[in-house]
C-alpha cells in the first residue's frame, strides 16, 4: 500500500482475489483504499475491478474507471480497436 501511495500513475485490471468473498476481499480492499487516499491517476480497468472500487464507495476517488479490462490493455498496447476505429467512417 504505501508504494501505491507513492506512484504518479496507476493502471489496475483485475482485483486480488475473490473480492466477493469476505475473507479473501482484503487485498482489494486495501489496494483500493491505498489508491484512493493516493494523489496518482488511477485509471481502473476490467468489470470486476470496477464492481469491488463501486461497491467499496470509492470509484468517484478514481481517475477513471472502466469496464472494458482487456479493451483498455490493448488500447495501452496501441492496438487497433475495431469500436474506436469505426468512428473514423462516422
Amino acid at each position: 500500500a504505501e508504494r501505491l501511495a507513492a506512484m504518479g500513475s496507476v493502471v489496475w485490471n483485475g482485483p486480488m482475489g475473490v473480492f466477493e468473498v469476505p475473507p479473501f476481499h482484503e487485498g482489494t480492499r486495501i489496494v483500493a483504499e491505498a489508491l484512493a487516499s493516493s494523489n496518482a491517476v488511477t485509471v481502473i480497468g476490467g468489470g470486476s475491478t470496477a464492481e469491488s472500487v463501486a461497491r467499496l464507495g470509492l470509484a468517484e476517488r478514481m481517475s477513471h474507471v472502466s469496464t472494458g479490462g482487456g479493451a483498455s490493455l490493448e488500447f495501452l498496447e496501441g492496438r487497433e480497436l475495431p469500436g474506436v476505429a469505426a468512428l473514423d467512417d462516422v
